[in-house]
């Protein structure tokens, strides 16, 4: 049985509040409380290896745990992005330079070995560990595209979310007017939905005088979680209903 949901509209609404929470409860953790970003990161990489065994093991696409190992993805991602970049000093544009290059790795690896990329299939245990790794990195990459956006391109946070949301809306008209491969387009999408939450998030969070909304990594956390329990209860509704059937 398929272990992954449809890619409908509901899906990247999901996917963007998921990373939009990611960065957001990353900060909070590593910032806020003053955690630290490597001790968050490995706090957060161990919550994602225990969420991945659960997918894994599970026998069918269950919505709360399927979008708990997104979730845990994107926040493991924003701590060990801002690790790379903050801590050891490299900087957003070396650390995404770095980050591509594991991503692009890990799709050749894929390909490579399962002579696909779909993400619509998703199975059995080998292309379902291909598509996680390559999902934990393009959340991780798409951090700190969103950071450079926000800090270094003299953007903003308003100007890099509005850019990245027109790239998106580019994807989209790509995917109905294009012949491009629908999988190419996936990991684009799914890539630039994670800088679009990376300066959502810091819009959210960051106080106004340096232009966010002032809702801090508190505040913005709780409203985000809120929303996408409420999404995944829906999705789980109406996946039990579709069983039913």
């Amino acid at each position: 049985m398929k272990k992954v949901p449809e890619i409908t509209l509901l899906f990247w609404i999901m996917k963007i509040c998921a990373t939009t929470l990611g960065e957001t409860a990353g900060d909070l953790l590593a910032q806020t409380l003053k955690v630290g970003y490597a001790v968050s990161s490995l706090l957060l990489v161990g919550v994602f290896i225990l969420t991945l065994i659960g997918q894994l093991t599970a026998r069918r696409y269950i919505p709360a745990l399927y979008w708990a190992v997104i979730l845990a993805t994107s926040t493991a991602g924003t701590t060990m992005s801002d690790y790379m970049d903050r801590t050891l000093g490299l900087g957003y544009a070396t650390g995404s330079l770095i980050l591509v290059s594991i991503l692009i790795l890990v799709l050749g690896v894929w390909y490579a070995t399962e002579k696909s990329l779909s993400v619509t299939n998703i199975s059995r245990p080998r292309p379902e560990l291909f598509y996680w790794t390559a999902i934990l990195f393009s959340n991780t990459l798409g951090t700190a595209l969103g950071d450079f956006l926000a800090d270094d391109s003299g953007l903003g946070f308003g100007g890099g979310a509005i850019l990245i949301g027109s790239l998106i809306g580019l994807v989209i008209l790509a995917h109905y007017f294009t012949r491009i491969s629908s999988v190419v387009l996936f990991w684009i999408a799914f890539v630039l939905t994670r800088p679009f939450g990376a300066t959502f998030g810091d819009l959210l969070t960051k106080p106004t005088e340096k232009g966010g909304l002032g809702f801090g990594t508190q505040g913005s956390s709780l409203i985000l979680f809120s929303l996408l329990v409420g999404l995944v209860v829906y999705t789980s509704l109406i996946a039990r209903r579709r069983t039913a059937i």
